[in-house]
């Protein structure tokens, strides 16, 4: 069993708030700042340059919408920033989101169907390997349809299991052996992650928007995108989760980093 780490997804707004985020993230024990991607946002390159020079964390994109630019690119932003920050840098990255189209009109690039943002995905990560050379940038993949495990099983070093919001245990376990199967020899080398939208018992009006689920809904499903209980609880579920999936990396939405701090305390590095 890998240790536990722990990252929070977070965006700033403003500079100060930033400083202070990523300051208290850090201090709480956790190991990463991940950012998402998306021309409503800051650019995530610059937000986690920023990030990496306020505190020693691990700094990554969570992740890199594939059709906002060009393979090379990506791979550019990607390795500038992994040489700068000494090598604290993961390139999360997918095939995109539901604002992502629109984004990708902004920008005058092209959407592409799913497979080419498949292909945009891969040819991001070789040209990245090129301009790394010896060094290794860990990559991420949040996945969940065969494709995009099978290509993460390939060429991911991190695959989130992006399971649905209201996505039973027998699903997940399901997805954690498509992707192990499809990596073979290499599916040892991989860490499994898994997302928490929700810690405790409110789900945020932007969250329920987001995720199409309230917390009867969550609660009913058993889904694994929540988690909740007094810490011994909540303990010893991720635990569980660990010992069924193997899942060890746990990132959590910046609402609720406070909220799972305690168990960061207890579980972080173990």
């Amino acid at each position: 069993m890998r240790p536990f780490r722990f990252g929070v997804v977070a965006t700033p707004q403003a500079a100060e708030q930033w400083v202070a985020d990523v300051t208290r993230i850090a201090d709480l024990g956790y190991s990463t700042v991940l950012m998402p991607d998306g021309v409503q946002l800051l650019s995530p390159f610059s937000s986690l340059a920023v990030a990496a020079t306020v505190a020693p964390l691990r700094v990554g994109t969570f992740v890199l919408a594939s059709p906002l630019r060009t393979p090379r690119q990506a791979a550019w932003e990607a390795h500038s920033l992994s040489v700068l920050t000494g090598g604290r840098f993961d390139m999360g990255i997918g095939t995109g989101h539901d604002r992502v189209p629109q984004g990708a009109a902004e920008l005058g690039m092209p959407y592409g169907t799913a497979s080419e943002r498949r292909d945009q995905v891969k040819q991001t990560v070789a040209h990245l390997r090129e301009l790394d050379g010896e060094r290794h940038t860990p990559v991420l993949m949040a996945a969940s349809g065969p494709k995009a495990l099978a290509l993460a099983a390939e060429i991911a070093d991190i695959v989130t299991i992006a399971a649905g919001a209201l996505a039973g245990r027998d699903q997940f376990a399901a997805m954690v052996a498509d992707l192990q199967a499809a990596a073979g020899a290499r599916a040892e080398e991989i860490e499994l992650a898994m997302n928490l939208f929700v810690v405790g018992d409110e789900v945020p009006p932007w969250t329920k928007n987001f995720i199409g689920a309230d917390i009867d809904d969550l609660v009913a499903a058993d889904s694994l995108t929540l988690l909740r209980g007094d810490v011994d609880a909540m303990v010893d579920e991720l635990q569980r989760r660990r010992d069924a999936f193997g899942t060890s990396y746990i990132s959590v939405n910046a609402a609720f980093y406070e909220a799972l701090a305690p168990v960061v305390e207890r579980l972080a590095g173990n």
